[in-house]
C-alpha cells in the first residue's frame, strides 16, 4: 500500500466534473484545508476552462469576468490539473471516474432551460435566452444559430438579469458593442440589426422583478435606447409596498424605475418598453413568430408571503417577430448520476449525491453549483456553496472505500485518456490560446477576440 487516502504518501483523488465557477471554488476549497492532502483533476466537455463566466457573463461585463485571476491561481497550484476537450459520457464514462477517483465532484451546471409550454413556443423565432447568451459570448455549439434581426419587434419574458443581458446588447450600439468580447459573427449581425422596440415581460409586479441594480441602471445609460415604463405600472399595492421593507434591492430598483419612467422618451431610435403583470398566452404565426398574446395578471400573497399571480381573463396582443424566453435554467442528466427531474438538480443533502429525492447518500459522489441547488444567485454565490460540500466530502474521507493505488496514480487516468485518443487540453495549452485571444483583441482595441471553433482552439495550439 502506498498510504492512506489523504496522506502525503496516498493524496485524496478527487474528479470534479466541470470547469465554470462552482468547479473552480470547489478546487479551491480542496486546497485550503489543511488536513487532509489531496490530487485534483478538473475535467470539462469543451477546451477552454471557466464556463459561465466565458460563455454566460456578459461581454459588456469585462469587471465581473477578472475573477478568473482568482481560478487561475487555484489551476496553477501543482495539486491542481486541468484537462479540457473531455466529455462525461464522450472520453470518459461515469464508471471511469469511480474506477480512478475516491471522490468526484458534479461541476455540470444548468445547460437547459425551462418551457413557456404554450401554444407557438415552437415557431421560428421563438428561442431562449440560453441559446441567445451563449451565441453572442462565442460558444461553439451554438455558433451557428441564426436569429433574424431584420425585425423590428422584439419579445423578452423574464426580468431576471439574464432577460436584462439580452435587452442590452440587443439595444446597444455597434460603437458600444465593438468594445467587448463579443463575438465576431455576433457583432456583424448586431451591427445590421433592425430591431426598434424591445418589449420586456413581467408576470408579476415592479416590486418583484428580479433584475439587480446595476442591471437596470445600465439601461438608462444606453448611447441608442430609451427606457419607457408607464408610471401608472409602478404604484404598488399594499402587498408589494409592505414587502419593500425587507428587501433593499426590490427598494432600490423601484427607485430607478420611477426615475426612467419620468425621463421617457426622448429621441434615441431604438426603445425598451416595460410590461408588467403580463403572461404570455400564445405565440401566433404561420411558420414564424407574428405576435404574441398575452394576459394581464393580479398579484395574490400567500400564506408563506410569497406574492404570486394569476390571470384576470383579458387578453392585449403585441406585434413581434422574435421571442426569447428567460424564465428559468435547468441541469441536464448525466448518464449513470441521480437526477430529480422535478426540480432539475442532482438530488443531494448539503452536496452529498443521493439516489433519489431526500433518498440514500450514493458514497463518494458528491455536487456544487446549479446542479446542487438550482439556477439561483449570482457568480458569488457558488463559494460557500462549494465550500459546504468540501466540508461534507473530508468529513466523509474516513469512512471512504478508496480505489486502487495503480489507478490512484496521477498517470493511470492519462494513460486512459491517450488509450482512447482522447485529444484533451492542458491548462497550458489554455494559457497559450487565451494569449492569440488577447492578441488579437489588443489589435482590435478590444479586451479579446474569442475563437468559437473547437477544432480552432484545438489548431491554435498545434494540437
Amino acid at each position: 500500500m502506498a498510504g492512506k487516502p489523504g496522506s502525503s504518501s496516498r493524496p485524496l483523488r478527487v474528479a470534479i466534473v466541470g470547469a465554470g465557477p462552482s468547479g473552480f471554488y470547489a478546487a479551491g476549497a480542496l486546497l485550503q484545508q489543511k488536513e487532509i492532502h489531496v490530487s485534483i483533476d478538473i475535467f470539462d466537455r469543451l477546451p477552454t476552462p471557466y464556463g459561465l463566466v466565458r460563455y454566460g457573463v456578459a461581454p459588456d461585463h469585462q469587471k465581473i469576468k477578472s475573477v478568473t485571476k482568482v481560478y487561475e491561481r487555484t489551476v496553477r497550484d501543482s495539486r491542481v490539473r486541468y484537462f479540457g476537450n473531455v466529455g462525461l459520457g464522450e472520453e470518459i464514462v461515469h464508471a471511469d471516474l469511480k474506477n480512478y477517483y475516491d471522490q468526484i465532484i458534479y461541476a455540470t451546471g444548468a445547460s437547459s432551460d425551462k418551457q413557456l409550454n404554450i401554444p407557438g413556443e415552437e415557431l421560428a423565432g421563438s428561442f431562449s435566452a440560453t441559446e441567445f447568451v451563449a451565441w453572442y459570448n462565442g460558444h461553439p455549439d451554438f455558433a451557428d444559430r441564426d436569429f433574424d434581426l431584420s425585425v423590428e419587434s422584439v419579445a423578452i419574458i423574464g426580468v431576471g438579469n439574464v432577460a436584462m443581458d439580452v435587452t442590452r446588447i440587443l439595444a446597444k450600439s455597434y460603437a458600444e458593442l465593438a468594445e467587448t468580447d463579443i463575438a465576431d459573427y455576433a457583432l456583424e449581425k448586431l451591427r445590421d440589426s433592425r430591431v426598434k422596440r424591445i418589449h420586456v415581460l413581467a408576470r408579476r409586479g415592479p416590486a418583484q422583478a428580479k433584475f439587480t441594480n446595476p442591471e437596470i441602471k445600465e439601461l438608462g445609460e444606453l448611447a441608442e435606447a430609451d427606457v419607457i415604463i408607464n408610471p401608472i405600472d409602478l404604484i404598488l399595492d399594499e402587498v408589494s409596498q409592505a414587502s419593500l421593507e425587507s428587501d433593499r434591492t426590490a427598494t432600490r430598483n423601484l427607485e430607478t424605475m420611477q426615475e426612467l419612467a419620468e425621463r421617457g422618451a426622448t429621441g434615441k431610435p431604438k426603445q425598451i418598453h416595460f410590461h408588467f403583470l403580463r403572461s404570455p398566452v400564445e405565440l401566433c404565426g404561420d411558420r414564424a413568430v407574428k405576435s404574441m398574446r398575452m394576459e394581464v395578471n393580479e398579484l395574490h400573497p400567500t400564506e408563506s408571503g410569497y406574492i404570486t399571480c394569476d390571470g384576470i381573463g383579458r387578453f392585449e396582443t403585441l406585434d413581434v417577430g422574435l421571442v426569447f424566453r428567460s424564465i428559468g435554467y435547468r441541469s441536464v442528466p448525466i448518464p449513470g448520476v441521480p437526477f430529480y427531474d422535478k426540480w432539475g438538480i442532482i438530488p443531494n443533502e448539503k452536496g452529498r449525491v443521493t439516489a433519489t429525492h431526500k433518498g440514500e447518500v450514493v458514497p463518494g459522489e458528491y455536487v456544487v453549483g446549479w446542479a446542487k441547488r438550482g439556477p439561483t444567485g449570482v457568480i458569488g454565490t457558488n463559494k460557500p456553496d462549494s465550500v459546504e460540500t468540501v466540508a461534507a466530502m473530508m468529513e466523509d474521507v474516513k469512512n471512504l472505500t478508496p480505489v486502487t493505488d495503480a489507478n490512484a496514480a496521477p498517470g493511470a487516468i492519462v494513460a486512459l485518456l491517450k488509450e482512447r485518443g482522447a485529444d484533451y487540453f492542458t491548462f497550458e495549452d489554455w494559457l497559450k490560446l487565451e494569449a492569440i485571444e488577447d492578441e488579437r483583441g489588443k489589435a482590435q482595441g478590444r479586451p479579446r477576440v474569442k475563437f468559437t471553433s473547437e477544432a480552432e482552439m484545438l489548431a491554435a495550439v498545434q494540437k
